[in-house]
């Protein structure tokens, strides 16, 4: 390892990060406004022995075959990386590595976040303001619902959904959960284990998806489901866009069968299905659930240590291929 190796870095990365890279290798610094198309990629990376990418490049088997044979490591600044294609990198001999276990507390504050600006319908509120159409307080005006006494469901009790049951908790919910397999009391923190999903559909006052994306989970809240939901729920979503059913979560705030829906993570992704930005009953962010300096510089070490090892020959410690 020594600074003759060169690191293409595709977005920037909190100061810290590009400091340690820096002070390690030749960088090349890609353009956050940069569409990277294979072709693109492929002579960004030109003479690189490592990239560091995000969520945000679609890595699939074009943009991986057009990358040089000396990359010998595609470095995810995330801990999904539905946006590799694996089988491509492993035919390449390519490290595809990512960054888990370093923004639970982040993405559970933002989760948290979404639950009670969807419930207190905050997200109209702010609109209302913002546009000077406010009159003052009526009676009867922003009825939302408090979440004390209400049933959280959690779909995916990880470390996420684990941190998520503990926030929701101190706010007097109580927490059921479905998972593949229960976890040991001690680990379930006096959340309830419902071993089907649709009997968790069923009883969650407000729904928080916390699962991967996988071929069993894609597009897992449809219509069947979020018809098992009761009457007037709230769904907040901080996992993975493809695990809803666009056109049956629009159907169903639009309708008034859900009451409210806050939305991290978007299908297609920034191009989110427009017919949302119609909604008043729904609170949209751009993907923020790990968006704090803390968290961010952590991912981006986390990157780093895993070029790093693969650089000098060594396992990375967070291998996905």
């Amino acid at each position: 390892m020594g600074i003759e190796q060169l690191v293409a870095v595709t977005r920037r990365l909190p100061r810290a990060c590009e400091d340690r890279l820096a002070a390690h290798y030749q960088v090349r610094w890609g353009d956050d406004d940069v569409d990277y198309t294979p072709e693109v990629i492929g002579r960004f990376a030109e003479n690189a022995t490592a990239i560091l990418v995000t969520p945000s490049e679609r890595m699939d088997a074009a943009a991986i075959g057009a990358l040089p044979g000396a990359v010998r490591v595609i470095a995810s600044n995330s801990v999904g990386f539905e946006h590799i294609d694996l089988a491509a990198a492993r035919s390449r001999g390519m490290r595809v590595t990512h960054t888990p276990g370093v923004l639970t507390d982040a993405t559970a504050d933002l989760a948290l976040l979404l639950i009670l600006a969807a419930t207190r319908r905050a997200g109209e509120g702010e609109r209302m303001v913002r546009d000077d159409r406010w009159q003052g307080i009526r009676p009867t005006a922003f009825l939302g619902s408090q979440i004390t006494g209400k049933r959280l469901g959690i779909v995916g009790m990880g470390r996420i959904g684990a941190a998520v049951a503990r926030r929701a908790q101190a706010f007097g919910m109580s927490v059921l959960y479905h998972n593949r397999t229960a976890l040991a009391a001690a680990d379930a923190g006096g959340a309830t284990y419902v071993p089907t999903l649709q009997g968790l559909l069923s009883q969650a006052d407000v729904l928080s998806l916390h699962c991967p994306l996988t071929e069993a989970t894609q597009g897992m809240l449809n219509a069947e489901a979020i018809a098992a939901l009761p009457k007037d729920a709230v769904v907040v979503n901080t996992a993975r866009g493809g695990l809803v059913d666009d056109e049956a979560l629009i159907a169903a705030l639009r309708s008034g069968r859900l009451a409210a829906a806050g939305l991290d993570v978007y299908a297609n992704e920034p191009r989110i299905d427009p017919r949302y930005r119609d909604l008043e009953n729904i609170v949209l962010l751009p993907h923020i659930g790990s968006a704090t300096l803390e968290t961010r510089t952590a991912m981006g070490m986390l990157a780093i240590d895993n070029i790093a090892a693969v650089l000098s020959g060594q396992e990375p410690p967070n291998a996905v291929v």
